[in-house]
Formats: C-alpha cells, sequence, structure tokens
C-alpha cells in the first residue's frame, strides 16, 4: 500500500493498524526542508520500505470536476502528517487548494531535489509520475532511484495526457533491468493488469476502485474489490495459457495498428 502525505491518518497510525502489510509512503517534497526530512524519518522509523516521491504536480491541475461539485476537504478530516510545518502561506483561497489546504507544493523541484533526498535516507525512491522514455533514462542517472511508477495522476493533472498503458512498453525499453517499473491509472478488471504485466509492469497499484469499495461497504468492500481484481486476473492468464506470472509475455498484447495489417 502506498500512504499519501495527505491522508487523514498519519503515518505511524497507519502503520499500527497494519502491522503486516508492505507499505510506501507518497512523498511530496516540500519548500520546508527540514519538515519534508523529518516527514522521512517518521516513515522510516514506523517501517515504511520506500519513499513514491511525485514528480508530477509542482502546481495543482485545473480540476473541474472539483469545481463543478464545489468540493472541499471536510473540516473534521485532518492531515496529521503536517503537524509542525512553518509555513509562511497563507490559507488560500484558490478552491483548487481547499483539499490540500495551507501546504505548499515545491514549484522548483528538480533533479537535484531527488539527489538531495537520497543523501538523506537509505530507502529506495520511486519516482512517480514520469510518462517518457527520456525522463525514464534520466531517472538512470540517479543512484538513488530505484524504480518508476508510470503515472499521469490519474489524468487529473495535465488534460490531453497519454494513457499510462500507452506510455509503459517505451518506458520499460528504456530502463530494461536496471529499475523496476509500475503502473496505475485506469487499472478497473483484471484483463487491464494482464495487459500492464505483458508490456513490463513489475506491478500495478489501483486508487479509485479501493475507494469505491470503502464507499460500498467499508474494510471488507476494499478486500472485495482486491479479490475481484485477483480472481478476474487468475481467469484472464488461464484463458491466455500462462500458468504463472512469467509467462505473461508482451505479444499477448496488440494494437489496432495489428489487425490495420490484416
Amino acid at each position: 500500500m502506498i500512504v499519501s502525505t495527505y491522508a487523514n491518518n498519519s503515518v505511524e497510525e497507519i502503520s499500527t493498524a497494519s502491522p503486516g502489510g508492505l507499505k510506501w509512503f507518497q512523498l511530496y517534497i516540500m519548500p520546508d526542508r527540514p519538515f519534508t526530512q523529518r516527514l522521512v524519518r517518521r516513515a522510516e522509523a514506523a517501517g515504511y520500505k520506500a519513499l513514491v516521491v511525485t514528480v508530477d504536480t509542482p502546481v495543482p491541475g485545473k480540476r473541474y470536476p472539483n469545481l463543478r461539485s464545489r468540493f472541499q476537504r471536510p473540516p473534521h478530516l485532518r492531515i496529521p502528517n503536517f503537524q509542525g510545518i512553518q509555513s509562511s502561506a497563507a490559507p488560500s483561497k484558490d478552491k483548487q487548494n481547499l483539499v490540500r489546504g495551507p501546504y505548499p507544493l515545491d514549484r522548483s523541484l528538480s533533479w537535484k531535489d531527488i539527489d538531495w533526498l537520497s543523501s538523506i535516507t537509505n530507502l529506495p525512491i520511486i519516482l512517480k509520475g514520469i510518462l517518457t522514455a527520456e525522463d525514464a533514462g534520466i531517472a538512470l542517472e540517479h543512484p538513488g532511484v530505484k524504480g518508476i511508477l508510470v503515472s499521469n495522476h490519474g489524468g487529473r493533472q495535465l488534460d490531453g495526457v497519454p494513457a499510462t498503458i500507452e506510455v509503459l512498453p517505451e518506458i520499460v525499453a528504456a530502463v530494461g533491468e536496471r529499475l523496476e517499473v509500475y503502473l496505475d491509472g485506469g487499472v478497473r478488471t483484471g484483463t487491464d493488469v494482464l495487459k500492464a504485466l505483458a508490456l513490463g509492469a513489475r506491478a500495478v497499484f489501483v486508487g479509485r476502485p479501493a475507494i469505491w469499495g470503502l464507499a460500498y461497504n467499508g474494510e471488507d468492500g476494499v478486500a472485495e474489490v482486491l479479490k475481484i481484481l485477483r480472481n478476474e486476473l487468475d481467469l484472464a492468464m488461464a484463458l491466455s495459457g500462462c500458468r504463472c506470472p512469467a509467462e505473461i509475455k508482451h505479444p499477448l498484447v496488440v494494437g489496432k495498428e495489428y489487425y490495420s495489417k490484416l
């Protein structure tokens, strides 16, 4: 499970509630670097095994569904990971920031900040938000980076970006075996998982389906969603002639250009 910086429970609370679970911490590098370092230390102490650094959000995107629905973070929901941050930012009047609150993102974030992060932690760093082979190649030049999460932030940041499944093959080709590659975005069925694995992803992550399961039936609803995905994947593998994940290969997936040549 990847736990967000903006989670409504602290890194410690979530760790205590799931002592047997594998947890990574999704980190936004804040302008307040000492606070960011303290947040990393808290994640380390709580047993998190990797830092997932979001690199596609120097500023929040224009999220029209939020504006149309006039969505605001309910006042009873807190963001406890920010306790103790020294922010000079006044509470924003921009409705795009009402979910995040007065916690600024770092617009100046660059590759040197990834090197800074790797200098203060031994946790592996996963870059979340890479969508091009060029950026994947640059990631190889930074020793602290151990993986890439191919993500378009659920399509909520930059309108018109490609689907993650479309860019996955070029990123896998760019890094080869040197970095692990994961994918999120649009994973709704077991066949979606099969396609991602066939195109080179080591694993996939789901966001909205877990939320739908939570809304449906709480913790049991999330478990049911994951069970459905697993069963669908098992069925898709069986019908594709794959006895284990290692047998899921690229030729299983073809695009429309394949049929246009028939």
